[in-house]
């Protein structure tokens, strides 16, 4: 039956290696040199059962999909290794093309998991704290390392919560310069503090100022400087800033002379500035003197294909401070943590890792543990990506998601029927039909 299989799979063009016994098969699972897509198990098999090589599976390959081949009078054993995750089972005998049918199903199912999985061995390419592999994150990672070679500003991009202040640190620690790097939030400071705030002011320049003290361009002299919401600085500000970039030298506030400072700046905005521009609440000059590279941080919901690895980075962080092992994350977890939208981008996906992780009730995170606004947003993005990938009809769309809803509400009818906007006889007439009730 093994050759029979591994014949049948390398005529259709799939790479397939074959263990004789069940205990060679965990070994070549749990060691990690071999890629390896998918499984194909026996249920009874010498060494070692199938259901203890799926244990294997889910433990070593958790982005391999299992498919269970028993005989008739096992069949109880191959459902219940389903119900532990196995993909798919067959029955014995079965035609090649059936075998070939389940294969291609299984591997395209699981094409987002191996991708993540592939991404998590990539990740080390990435700047220091900065996670991604995505597409779009390996082109910002080129963009930052391209522009740390010049001294030219950068203006920063995107939504709050994307990590403008962890580019902008990339950017200065690759960029070589051994000054510090002086973050600045312009929105965090009273408008009538910001001139002297950035440029210094003089012994008695104005009520309070008994001392001269330098701005924060002088602080990050020889390094980077980083203006977060940039889009905040007053207009009677604005000026000083554009000749301080023209000029490479600042004027401290009561001061009759200026000082020549080396401060590479970065400025980010999480607002449209050509809008500001048009609506005279931000200088043009300054725009275009900010703007000389510009570097657009994607959203996190255009780079999903991160999440499983933030997932795992701020799980990993979170438990560490607090002195226990990392929890494992559920399969389901995962597809709604990445079905979900984020509007809050990573710092929202942080704060719901850290909030799973305190409320988690056992040894892996699962559904239940998020917060509700994510689990049942995610959840129903979740089952529609399941039913593209499977090609499934809106009837069978439909069917599959009022039966995991009713699942996560545990069959409490009245609280699905209330998620799914139904009255509960629509909701009975419905599981009735599907034979459910």
């Amino acid at each position: 039956m093994r050759d029979f299989l591994v014949d049948v799979l390398e005529d259709a063009g799939y790479e397939t290696v074959g263990a004789i016994d069940g205990v060679k098969a965990i070994e070549r699972v749990s060691t990690g040199r071999e890629h390896i897509d998918l499984v194909i198990t026996d249920v009874r098999m010498p060494g070692a059962s199938g259901a203890e090589l799926l244990a294997a599976v889910r433990e070593h390959r958790t982005e391999a999909p299992v498919i269970v081949i028993t005989a008739f009078g096992s069949v109880h054993h191959a459902v219940e290794m389903v119900k532990a995750g196995a993909y798919h089972y067959l029955t014995k005998p079965f035609e090649a093309t059936d075998l070939l049918a389940s294969v291609e199903a299984a591997l395209e199912a699981s094409a987002p998991q191996r991708e993540h999985a592939r991404l998590r061995r990539e990740v080390p390419l990435a700047p220091e704290r900065i996670i991604g592999a995505s597409r779009l994150m390996r082109e910002l990672f080129d963009l930052i390392d391209r522009a740390a070679r010049s001294s030219s500003t950068i203006l920063l991009s995107g939504e709050s919560g994307t990590g403008k202040e962890l580019v902008a640190r990339a950017v200065h620690e690759a960029s070589g310069r051994r000054g510090p790097f002086i973050p600045v939030n312009c929105a965090a400071i009273p408008a009538d503090l910001i001139e002297s705030e950035l440029f210094g002011h003089t012994d008695g320049a104005f009520t309070g100022a008994r001392q001269a003290r330098p701005g924060l361009f002088e602080a990050a002299n020889g390094g980077t400087l980083f203006l977060d919401e940039v889009g905040e600085l007053p207009l009677v500000v604005q000026p000083k800033l554009l000749r301080a970039l023209q000029e490479g030298a600042v004027r401290r506030v009561g001061a009759d002379r200026e000082r020549e400072v080396d401060a590479r700046l970065v400025a980010a905005t999480n607002r449209d500035l050509e809008v500001h521009v048009s609506q005279g609440r931000f200088r043009e000059d300054l725009y275009w003197r900010l703007n000389v590279i510009p570097i657009h941080i994607p959203p996190l919901r255009e780079r999903a294909m991160d999440i499983p690895l933030l997932v795992d980075h701020f799980m990993t962080r979170a438990c560490l401070a607090a002195g226990r092992q990392p929890l494992d994350v559920a399969p389901d977890t995962l597809a709604i943590l990445t079905a979900y939208s984020w509007p809050g981008n990573v710092r929202e996906l942080e704060n719901a890792v850290e909030r799973a992780l305190a409320l988690a009730r056992g040894p892996r995170l699962t559904p239940d543990d998020l917060p509700e606004r994510i689990r049942t947003t995610g959840e129903a993005a979740a089952v529609i990506v399941r039913a593209q990938e499977r090609r499934l009809t809106l009837r069978e769309l439909e069917r599959e998601y009022i039966l995991e809803t009713v699942h996560r509400t545990g069959g409490n009818k009245s609280r699905a029927a209330e998620m799914l906007g139904l009255d509960r006889k629509t909701l009975h007439r419905k599981l009735n039909e599907y034979g459910s009730e």
